[in-house]
């Protein structure tokens, strides 16, 4: 349920934004589809601001991970993860 309530709380706040931005909603297909472009970088901007404040290696994990999370699973190769 939390995801759900979570969903609902940005698409409100997003909804703010269009207004203030004088964009109607639904919003036209191309802006439509940059928001969502925005959103999937948003998404992977926390862990990569996450390991540059840990000190971790960021550019390997922005052509792994990243790129596969945007582009699809054939960006790249999947990591392999010890159990």
């Amino acid at each position: 349920m939390k995801p759900y309530l979570l969903s609902l709380a940005a698409g409100i706040l997003v909804g703010g934004i269009y207004a203030l931005l004088g964009v109607k909603s639904p919003a036209p297909p191309t802006i439509a589809l940059i928001g969502l472009l925005g959103i999937l970088l948003g998404e992977q901007a926390v862990p990569v601001a996450k390991k540059l404040i840990h000190g971790e290696p960021v550019l390997a994990f922005i052509k792994t991970d990243c790129a596969r999370e945007i582009l699809g699973p054939q960006a790249g190769p999947t990591p392999s993860r010890d159990a």
